[in-house]
């Protein structure tokens, strides 16, 4: 062992031990590692930061471009309500049909591809679904690399393998050779995903709950337009509750009669519903055809919509000229040309409109008006600013223009057309330039962690190469399984492939193992076939860190840590090592043909 092998190994176990308990964020510990290799001479200064460049990078900054398009355009949330109301809202129905869904696509197309398409669906049911999305997004992940083995398209590292093989005389792998295994693999996953690995994942708040505090719900007062395609239907079929998270608390119908709001009331034109819902849900109304929010439809002053026009909430202080009289009594609309989009009470309903709702100390109200007349409502004394909301509108008019440009860009990619990165990186480029979203949006919803933390990890599988460090453990365990049989020889090089594939890429893992598996089988009177099958299998088997691409899109958005994926991978890992030790020399003969 030369001294460059056993520095690098002490980096990378220290590393992974950081990875593990997560002392320090795991994109800093990635960083950190990174300028250690390059300042302990272990990777040439001209190529530590080659990884920040490659191909995969590259791939994930532009899926998630694209993601957030699809985001902003509305297509997540039209997407996630159709699941919604086939797949109603039970927990158990969500996660089966998410997980074949995703698994499905990508035995045909990159598992990676297929994670970026699902990741902002599922986000979106999680929200509406009222679970947390850590819950949906690593079985997701995870549905998309168990099919990696189905068909030789299903991964680019099958294809690696392929080549592989024909440079060691063998011949290359078959489009469905793999299905007879990677078929049952995937069954097996994803019924261990349903009944065991999804009670595994630790529950987490969402990003939006944990840090900004979304938590308050308003009331409302919401107008049936007159081109409504609700008018005519019930309550039921409407169906604002499970389409918009919102709760119809009373119908207000002229002349000013108050009606409950039963289930089988049909509605009609310029109906108010009074209407219970956080925040966001409450702002949605916006975007919703045939719906309005009541104070935008009679804005006093068109100025409110220019782009000064700012969201507030507002808490109504002591002594204030509010306390004990109505927004009609006060003139607010009036004299300071500022709208009352929503009332908070403490989580009580308020029965009656907005406009003659008598307030309260402590009330919460969202507001919306010029930057001028919200400050000078706090300046009189009657309100006290809470936080400015930021507003994200939703642009339904490009929602077709991003869906068109995904797709494309993926089948691009999956009929070879353009190499994946490329494909990707093109989707990007079009979503910004027909403008489905603006640039600066894009950049500030890109999850930098993640970025930072593959490209380092890229350059510490270069290292492993350069210094030979791969090699080396892959001669010793070569050298230490001589003496056992053909079978324990075959599971130990599954086992040395799945170590390599977690801190190094998949590719390059196959492509240090297959020829020494070969020439070991070679060399041991054994038929190399099954070894390199099972180097294939092996290769796609990246459960036990966030490392894989279609992990490292959900780690940040699910909030998880590097140990969530070795306690619910872990034993996953086993269950494919027992199927795969049993399937393949079975389907292939060890014994090399007479």
């Amino acid at each position: 062992m030369t001294f460059s092998i056993a520095l690098l190994l002490c980096l990378v176990v220290v590393a992974l031990v950081l990875f593990a308990f997560e002392w320090i964020p795991s994109d800093v510990v990635a960083l950190g590692l990174l300028l250690t290799l390059v300042i302990s001479g272990l990777v040439p200064a001209n190529t530590a930061f080659a990884g920040f460049g490659s191909d995969t990078v590259i791939m994930i900054l532009g899926l998630l471009i694209m993601t957030t398009a699809l985001i902003r355009t509305g297509v997540v949330d039209l997407a996630s309500r159709f699941i919604l109301r086939h797949a109603g809202s039970s927990m158990n129905t969500l996660l089966a049909a998410v997980m074949l869904a995703v698994a499905t696509l990508s035995a045909f197309i990159s598992n990676t591809a297929a994670a970026a398409l699902f990741l902002p669906i599922v986000t979106g049911l999680a929200a509406k679904a009222k679970v947390s999305p850590s819950s949906l997004l690593m079985p997701v992940a995870f549905a998309s690399i168990l099919t990696s083995s189905v068909t030789l398209i299903s991964t680019s590292t099958n294809l690696v393998v392929s080549g592989l093989m024909t440079r060691s005389g063998l011949e290359p792998l078959g489009m469905f050779e793999l299905t007879p295994v990677g078929l049952p693999i995937a069954v097996a996953g994803l019924i261990y995903m349903f009944f065991i690995g999804r009670r595994l994942i630790p529950q987490r708040a969402p990003v939006e709950l944990v840090e900004q505090f979304d938590l308050r719900h308003y009331v409302t007062e919401v107008v049936v337009l007159d081109d409504s395609p609700l008018i005519g239907e019930t309550l039921a079929k409407a169906n604002l509750g499970r389409e918009m998270d919102l709760q119809v608390v009373r119908v207000v119908r002229k002349p000013d009669v108050h009606l409950w709001p039963r289930r089988d009331l049909k509605l009609q034109a310029r109906d108010i519903l009074l209407v219970k819902g956080a925040r966001k849900d409450v702002l949605k109304v916006k975007d919703t055809v045939g719906l309005e929010i009541r104070p935008d439809l009679e804005l006093s002053d068109p100025d409110l919509r220019d782009e000064d026009t700012k969201l507030v909430e507002a808490l109504i202080v002591p002594r204030s000229r509010l306390v004990g009289r109505t927004l009609s009594a006060i003139g607010v609309r009036e004299r300071y040309n500022v709208q009352v989009l929503g009332l908070n009470r403490h989580g009580r309903n308020q029965p009656g409109k907005l406009g003659r709702t008598v307030f309260r100390v402590g009330d919460v109200l969202l507001l919306q008006g010029s930057s001028r007349s919200i400050t000078q409502l706090a300046e009189d004394r009657l309100i006290s600013v809470l936080n400015q909301v930021e507003e994200k509108r939703v642009d339904r008019t490009r929602a077709w223009r991003a869906i068109l440009i995904f797709v494309g860009a993926l089948a691009l990619a999956a009929t070879g057309v353009l190499p994946l990165p490329v494909s990707v990186l093109s989707g990007a480029f079009l979503v910004l330039a027909t403008r489905c979203i603006d640039p600066a949006e894009a950049y500030r919803e890109v999850e930098w962690r993640a970025v930072i933390l593959v490209a380092c990890m890229l350059t510490l599988g270069e290292a492993m190469m350069s210094t030979g460090t791969a090699e080396y453990l892959a001669g010793h365990v070569a050298a230490w399984t001589g003496g056992i049989s053909p079978l324990g020889l075959l599971g130990g090089f599954f086992a040395l492939t799945v170590a390599l594939t977690q801190p190094m890429s998949n590719q390059a893992a196959a492509a240090v193992l297959l020829p020494i598996a070969v020439q070991t089988a070679t060399q041991s009177g054994l038929n190399p076939r099954p070894f390199a099958l099972m180097i294939a299998i092996a290769a796609s088997c990246s459960y036990l860190t966030p490392l894989e691409p279609a992990c490292l899109m959900v780690y940040g958005p699910g909030r998880y840590r590097f140990a969530d994926f070795m306690r619910v991978g872990g034993l996953l890992t086993v269950v494919i090592f027992a199927l795969a030790l049993w399937l393949v020399p079975t389907l292939w003969s060890l014994q090399p043909a007479q």
